[in-house]
């Protein structure tokens, strides 16, 4: 006993030594990555102000070897896919950019971006629906299910096995059986309670892949994620945006939480970048090929009267740029008369927030819309701390009190539209794999402007004096939250 004694007065008196030593290899490593300023003094704030805590969420989370290493290795794969295919395309994207650029001339740039840096190919032969929250989602999407033929492709964030992933999954099982050919992939963190039933579902036919699985060895790369929401149904019908499968995205819910939402449904050749994506994902977590052959590629024997140009914007943590947050950058730049965001998150880059300051200053009417109670409350201190100077220079900032703000979306003067799931921070632009549908026509952008006027009903005008008037201590713990928003 006396011995633990004379051990424990050693450490009381020394143990600053080993803290130093940890404390500085960490401030060295970090230093030597040579990562972006704002990022590295955030992680070195962490680590002076929650000593040895700080250094052990920095090495499992923070450090950025393990995810060079894997999505590296991911992106260029990827490159290669794409590369073999595009060559073959010229011509059928030539035609499509030609269409697009008769349709809207100064909101046209973005389709050109995606196509030169091969992220994704215009195609103007679809229909889209859009679709406010749950309750408009899933009628159409279960009887979209029951009606597959050929294959069922699926790509979600959350997955929850409550009233409404059970019904679905019913109906997956049930075309399993008749033949139809069912894959899933789930992201392990956003699903983690579904992602343990893989071996239950997979006895049931369903073809189940796991993303990046959250492993003790493997925490360095957990807080990369795929938030995308792809559904690929007979390579002609599609949905995306930002509606999990949950029953809390259905209103009225148990929850008692209105939950604000948009999605898309479409029906077209845009429906075939999307089976692309997910056969990207689907081959490096399986290390299996379906083959892209013309049953997963299927020619449109539809013909829509009016063209609908479309493309999407696609994201992930590799070596890749930020496609998502270029594209919108991009249109924002070329706006004109007005633009409508919509996200429960608002922590942007530094390029994304001088594109917007840029639009609100040359006339731009710009409104942005939050949620008024976030769902993390640094996130959302966070958040409200980036508005003083967009709301100074005119931008008009709503925050939804009707419940939770969850759509991510934004329209650009009333023609041009995103429907995605990313949201406008640095997780959704530089960390998660993401994306976004973008869209040239007047009809969806319409129904976007005025769903948001209906929001702004339930919406309170956040302004630089409601900021000003705020509590001190809440303002000083926005500050602290802004200054780790590069880790958020």
């Amino acid at each position: 006993m006396e011995n633990l004694y004379i051990i424990w007065d050693f450490i009381k008196e020394w143990y600053w030594i080993p803290l130093l030593l940890i404390n500085t290899t960490a401030f060295i490593t970090i230093l030597v990555e040579n990562g972006k300023p704002e990022k590295t003094i955030a992680w070195l704030m962490v680590i002076v102000f929650l000593p040895f805590i700080g250094v052990i969420l920095y090495y499992f989370f923070g450090q950025k070897f393990q995810k060079e290493k894997y999505f590296k290795k991911l992106d260029n794969r990827y490159k290669v896919k794409l590369e073999e295919r595009w060559i073959d395309l010229q011509p059928f994207i030539s035609k499509e950019i030609r269409l697009t650029e008769t349709y809207d001339a100064h909101l046209n740039d973005v389709f050109e971006y995606l196509v030169h840096t091969q992220t994704s190919i215009p195609t103007s032969n679809n229909s889209a629906k859009l679709l406010i929250n749950g309750e408009q989602k899933f009628d159409l999407l279960l009887a979209d299910l029951k009606n597959a033929k050929h294959h069922i492709h699926i790509e979600y964030y959350i997955f929850d096995e409550d009233e409404l992933g059970s019904q679905l999954l019913a109906i997956l099982i049930d075309k399993a059986k008749q033949g139809v050919e069912v894959r899933l992939i789930i992201d392990d963190f956003g699903s983690s309670p579904f992602a343990k039933r893989k071996a239950h579902y997979e006895n049931l036919g369903i073809q189940f892949e796991i993303f990046l699985p959250v492993r003790f060895s493997s925490l360095a790369n957990s807080n990369y994620r795929n938030h995308r929401k792809i559904i690929v149904i007979d390579g002609l019908i599609g949905y995306v945006g930002g509606i999990n499968v949950s029953d809390k995205y259905i209103n009225p819910n148990k929850f008692h939480l209105y939950w604000r939402d948009t999605a898309i449904r479409i029906h077209g050749d845009a429906t075939k970048m999307l089976q692309a994506q997910f056969w990207l994902h689907w081959e490096s977590i399986s290390g299996k090929s379906f083959g892209l052959n013309y049953k997963y590629l299927p020619e449109m024997k539809t013909v829509f009267e009016k063209k609908l140009p479309m493309t999407f914007a696609f994201s992930s943590p590799g070596n890749t740029p930020p496609y998502v947050m270029e594209s919108m950058i991009l249109s924002i730049s070329a706006a004109q008369k007005s633009i409508q965001l919509c996200t429960p998150y608002f922590i942007p880059t530094d390029s994304f927030k001088t594109a917007l300051l840029i639009a609100v200053s040359k006339g731009v009417d710009v409104s942005l819309m939050l949620p008024s109670r976030g769902d993390s409350l640094v996130v959302q201190a966070a958040s409200l701390s980036f508005l003083k100077p967009f709301m100074q220079r005119g931008m008009k900032v709503y925050l939804y009190e009707k419940g939770f703000m969850h759509a991510k979306t934004i329209c650009i003067d009333g023609l041009l539209s995103y429907v995605g799931t990313t949201n406008l921070d640095s997780r959704s632009f530089l960390i998660n794999f993401e994306l976004s549908a973008v869209v040239l026509d007047t009809e969806i952008a319409q129904q976007l402007t005025n769903q948001f006027k209906k929001d702004i009903l339930v919406s309170k005008l956040f302004t630089a004096d409601l900021w000003k008037n705020e509590k001190w201590y809440y303002k000083a713990f926005a500050s602290i939250c802004r200054l780790l928003a590069p880790l958020l």
